[in-house]
């Protein structure tokens, strides 16, 4: 097979990844040498851990570049509860400050642009206040306890201040008659009322069933304490961005299409911020426009990203595209000029730096994740400047008008923190994971390659055990990421971590279908699931038997979503696997369709059923030749699942108690698609650990021939 084409780069990107990694490798090694004598013993990461990581998230730069609000989400093991809070930390790294402290979640801290409030989204109060949904919440700087400023039935997400600092643009979502409904009229009573359903795509995890209530955008006059609905329909709208002069909202909306739930086409539209506004619609392609729309800073351009069409959607990689921004009425554009049109990777949260003269953005490559920018003036691969390299993951970047970033970055040894970035130079603003990492001695993670049997390259990471001896073999577990649009990559990984302590090596693989390595290699498993998967996994293993480190007596398989669902096509095809665990996953892929929410994905990418039968048995493989399964399996899944439904683990835990091979079956109550009750989290954790030591006895590793 011809070797996937590289990306076009620019040597000094390539030097500087090199000489970044081997920079930072030597300093570690000194400063280890340095402090060694002083440094008491570190132990072994254990699940009792978990409660103790603190997730930081959402870095702001304020206006005037002296602060950056963050959240930050804790755990009370006790209370079996998340709680996130505000936090704020000075950019010279000083001072660092929380905000709020209450026992109800804040989240989404948004700085007004003259520096006086910071706002943010919280649902606080009585029973009553809280059944109205989140809030606009205004922190005075000039100091005082948080205002709750909006009331609005429902709620209130994705607030975006004005440029004049003077209203609040947010997302609102059509009221709900059944949530009280004893005032329902013709249904007196406390009772819920029957679900009634009228929409193709009827269902989507956590929202659950589909009625006809759609998101709108609104506008918070922040001295009135009112607000005003600016768009309406049976569509929803979604991601509003305020034009320089403070007129008009760019959002991005389905409203064009005939019915809005046959597609996830998207365009981008804009309105004027009053009521009775008629949107204007300015793209049409047959791409979906994606993320938010950015103004350039003289409301003459619109940056956006933009994806694929309905039938390739599931593998689409996010491209960046500039267009001018509209002056009057105008032909919506159909095709749309896009940066960087030999850059074969994704690019994600693109915004205009430099006065204009840059778009800054993150640019995913191969297991990494960095920042980057492109002049606006160069409509050329070569003009990308990554600004970060290294093995590490940029999650999210908020640009200054001093030219530079606060930014969240992670590396497969920390959690992540926010970062200044000046200039190339990361320097640390928040550590609130550093007392626990610095308790740890965590395993060592590498790049790993394999050859696929029909000659791919494949990419992914080892994850070898603290004390890890050469020429020894290992207990191994695949470990496998969903999506499968999505990556492994250079970030710290609780799972991999715990798994690791236990003496597995982990693999952790970007089979085909995967993100990093560009649009053919995401779209190579389209209306072809489980077949060049599983050939890459499979080679993988392959590759990691014949350089000595796993051992082909204790291998095995797991992980969740589409992991899960590649654990079913693997176990299979092979049954070299003497463990599996298939967490929220699916086999027969027949019993799906109209249960969970991908409906559109179905009849675009493999057509219905009926009309194309012999595509539906192929994918379908694991349960209709589930008698070729050997492998103990234990199957796994929140209860509310509208995402991949438990349905799918309960037919194959059915299929495997039926042959007599050893599997159970663990739902957990009231979870969606991603658990998020911890001590849930914890128990899947545990069971993995055990599931997996008693089919492959981890112990003493075996020498390697």
């Amino acid at each position: 097979m011809k070797k996937e084409d590289a990306p076009v780069y620019t040597r000094a990107y390539i030097g500087a990844m090199r000489c970044t990694r081997y920079a930072a490798v030597t300093t570690l090694m000194l400063c280890a040498g340095a402090q060694a004598h002083a440094q008491p013993a570190r132990r072994a990461i254990t699940i009792d851990d978990h409660s103790r990581l603190q997730a930081v998230s959402d870095p702001q730069r304020s206006p005037d570049g002296q602060w950056v609000a963050y959240t930050l989400t804790t755990i009370d093991a006790e209370k079996d509860r998340r709680n996130t809070d505000i936090w704020m930390v000075k950019w010279d790294g000083t001072d660092r400050l929380q905000l709020t402290s209450s026992p109800d979640s804040e989240s989404s801290p948004r700085w007004s642009p003259d520096g006086k409030y910071l706002a943010f989204v919280a649902s606080r109060g009585t029973e009553d206040d809280k059944k109205r949904g989140a809030q606009i919440w205004l922190l005075n700087r000039a100091g005082g306890e948080a205002q709750k400023a909006s009331d609005v039935k429902g709620g209130v997400s994705d607030i975006q201040w004005s440029p004049d600092s003077t209203r609040i643009a947010f997302v609102i979502t059509d009221e709900n008659p059944d949530d009280e409904p004893e005032k329902k009229e013709g249904w007196k009573r406390k009772t819920p009322p029957p679900i009634v359903i009228d929409r193709y795509h009827f269902k989507q995890d956590r929202a659950g069933y589909l009625t006809r209530q759609y998101s709108h955008l609104a506008v918070f006059d922040v001295a009135a304490r009112t607000h005003t609905v600016i768009t309406s329909g049976q569509v929803d709208d979604e991601s509003p961005a305020w034009s320089p002069d403070g007129t008009r909202l760019a959002f991005l909306s389905k409203r064009a299409h005939a019915d809005p739930d046959r597609t996830v086409n998207t365009d981008v539209w804009v309105v004027e911020a009053r009521t009775g506004a008629a949107p204007q619609q300015v793209t049409a392609t047959p791409e979906a426009e994606t993320g938010r729309p950015q103004w350039s800073p003289d409301g003459t351009r619109l940056a956006v990203l933009t994806g694929d069409t309905d039938r390739n959607f599931a593998y689409d990689m996010n491209k960046l595209a500039v267009f001018a921004a509209p002056t009057g009425p105008a032909a919506p554009l159909t095709t749309l000029p896009l940066f960087m049109t030999q850059l074969d990777r994704a690019v994600a949260n693109p915004q205009w730096v430099n006065n204009g003269a840059e778009i800054a953005f993150l640019l995913q490559d191969d297991r990494r994740q960095q920042v980057a920018t492109v002049p606006t003036a160069r409509v050329a691969t070569r003009g990308v400047e990554p600004i970060t390299t290294g093995e590490r993951v940029i999650r999210a970047v908020s640009p200054g008008r001093d030219g530079h970033y606060a930014v969240l970055m992670s590396t497969p040894a920390a959690p992540s923190e926010v970062y200044a970035l000046e200039g190339r130079q990361l320097r640390p603003l928040t550590s609130h994971n550093a007392a626990l990492m610095g308790e740890l001695q965590l395993a060592t993670t590498d790049d790993f390659q394999s050859k696929s049997q029909d000659g791919t390259e494949v990419h992914g990471l080892i994850v070898k055990p603290a004390g890890y001896t050469k020429g020894t073999r290992y207990p191994t577990v695949l470990y496998i990421h969903g999506g499968p649009n999505a990556q492994d990559e250079h970030a710290f990984a609780f799972d991999r971590e715990v798994l690791a302590a236990q003496g597995f090596v982990v693999l952790a693989i970007n089979y085909r279908g995967s993100a990093g390595r560009g649009a053919a290699y995401q779209k190579a498993i389209h209306a072809d699931w489980g077949r060049l998967e599983v050939m890459d996994l499979l080679g993988a293993v392959d590759e990691a038997v014949r350089q000595g480190i796993a051992d082909p007596q204790r291998l095995g398989i797991g992980g969740w979503s589409y992991g899960g669902i590649s654990t079913n096509y693997t176990i299979a095809t092979d049954t070299r696997f003497k463990a599996a665990i298939s967490g929220a996953g699916s086999a027969m892929q027949f019993g799906i369709y109209g249960v969970d929410q991908y409906i559109v994905q179905y009849d675009q990418e493999m057509g219905p059923p009926w009309k194309n039968p012999g595509v539906w048995t192929k994918v379908s493989y694991p349960f209709l030749h589930a008698d070729r399964i050997r492998t103990p399996t234990l199957f796994m899944g929140g209860e509310k699942d509208f995402n991949v439904p438990i349905m799918g683990s309960e037919q194959m835990y059915q299929a495997l108690r039926s042959l007599g091979v050893p599997t159970e079956l663990v739902v957990y109550p009231g979870q969606f698609h991603g658990l998020t009750i911890p001590s849930y989290e914890r128990d899947r954790l545990q069971r993995y650990v055990a599931w997996f030591s008693r089919y492959l006895t981890p112990g003493q590793p075996t020498s390697a021939p």
